[in-house]
């Protein structure tokens, strides 16, 4: 399933890896976030080097709807709550400069680059977001609430930020991309001291940023019990009224959307992946509602990977690791999470201070609710008695009938069904059939 942006972009190739290379620091990982650190780093004048284990923007960045936004759900009322207000301020600061910074960048890289309000709207009840959009304006930022949108459906209410934008994310990210140092089809088996093994050959490096949505390094960091992955599913629909701004639904199956040229993009049906859930289903029970007369000319899945508090994990590795850093855990919005992780490491990695560095510290307590609720997933999966096993750490995968493939409910690897082969990680090798 190729998504709208695949079909509507010509891709750059870059080779493959063969034999060894050093570099001052290594990117592990081609999507969004790798790309835009390293380069970042490389206008600092450091040596970097990108490896993907597949194609620049295969991953999560080509199933991305591409909204740039720092209105992430429901989100500032529980992180007033959880962490205070200081750290919400930062979190939403930092965000609404990633969206500026691609605005900036946008000038410079064609990529239908778009200013679009953000919406966050509910069909049952208002209070609540009456609530959230206090508590934004709480911490400095403009929202509002209105009843007023362009959705083709009645609404309770939305939170609306103002000055938030979308783009093409493969445009962007392959003009990003030129310049740099790249290999395709190079895929990190093991990480060791200042070295990657990868098919093609071993790479030495001073420092190295695990950019691969879920990160590889189980012995470190317990990145396997912080975080879990969804699927969520996605129509591009042509034939509809258009459609300004972007809008999300914060409950559990919600719907979201946006325009791009002459369609409306509608995703939703979000589930845990390896589980079962919405899927495709929920999306085409929505449109056939609110769009009737619509014609689909595209549609894809999308993984995101889940942190126990709705908040990144950017920063070192683990403690015991002091030359490896990671980006992960960007929940629902990894555009200005990725434009985020990117400035932070930048920063981290030539030794300059960065403010908001302290909102998104991997070290920071796992005491949430869904610590638990993981451990108890990957428990029951890991002592299922069936067959075929996750390579990455033995838990018993599902079969994905919709989408052909077998899932892990553990931590959201997933395998193609023909033959075997990696299609999301953390697992770093297939499965034999």
């Amino acid at each position: 399933m190729n998504s709208l942006w695949e079909s509507t972009v010509r891709r750059p190739s870059y080779p493959a890896l063969e034999g060894d290379v050093q570099t001052d620091v290594l990117v592990i990982g081609g999507g969004m976030t790798g790309v835009l650190c390293a380069r970042a780093l490389a206008k600092r004048g450091v040596d970097c080097l990108v490896v993907e284990a597949d194609r620049i923007g295969g991953g999560t960045t080509r199933g991305t709807t591409a909204v740039l936004t720092a209105q992430h759900g429901a989100l500032y009322g529980s992180l007033i709550k959880r962490f205070g207000a200081q750290k919400a301020r930062l979190y939403l600061e930092a965000n609404l400069r990633a969206v500026r910074r691609f605005r900036a960048l946008a000038q410079e890289i064609p990529c239908d680059f778009e200013d679009a309000d953000s919406y966050l709207y509910s069909t049952a009840e208002a209070l609540s977001l009456q609530k959230e959009a206090a508590a934004v304006r709480s911490l400095g930022f403009p929202a509002r609430f209105t009843t007023d949108t362009d959705l083709p459906f009645p609404i309770a209410g939305a939170v609306v930020f103002p000055g938030m934008a979308q783009f093409h994310p493969l445009k962007f990210l392959y003009g990003a991309a030129e310049g740099l140092r790249i290999y395709e089809h190079t895929r990190v088996l093991r990480l060791e001291d200042g070295l990657a093994i990868a098919r093609g050959g071993r790479i030495r490096a001073n420092r190295i940023v695990v950019a691969t949505h879920f990160p590889i390094l189980n012995r470190r960091g317990l990145y396997f019990m912080k975080l879990y992955q969804k699927r969520s599913f996605v129509l591009a629909l042509r034939n509809v009224p258009a459609l300004r701004g972007t809008y999300a639904e914060p409950t559990e199956g919600g719907i979201y959307l946006r325009g791009y040229d002459d369609l409306v993009i509608v995703g939703g049906g979000d589930h845990r992946t390896g589980r079962k859930g919405g899927g495709f289903e929920a999306v085409e029970a929505f449109v056939r509602q609110r769009y009737p007369q619509a014609d689909v000319v595209a549609r894809w899945a999308a993984q995101d990977c889940m942190s126990l508090d709705s908040v990144p994990y950017i920063g070192p590795y683990s403690p015991a690791t002091p030359t490896l850093y990671v980006a992960t855990g960007f929940n629902e919005w990894g555009m200005t999470s990725a434009m985020v992780a990117s400035q932070l490491l930048a920063d981290a990695l030539t030794g300059r201070a960065n403010s908001f560095a302290s909102a998104f510290t991997t070290d920071r307590s796992m005491l949430r609710a869904q610590l638990w609720r993981n451990l108890g997933a990957t428990a029951a999966d890991y002592l299922t008695p069936t067959a075929p096993r996750c390579p990455h750490l033995g838990c018993a995968l599902k079969w994905n009938a919709a989408e052909h493939s077998w899932d892990c409910p553990c931590h959201g690897s997933r395998f193609a069904g023909e033959d075997g082969s990696i299609l999301e990680n953390p697992a770093l090798h297939g499965i034999k059939r």
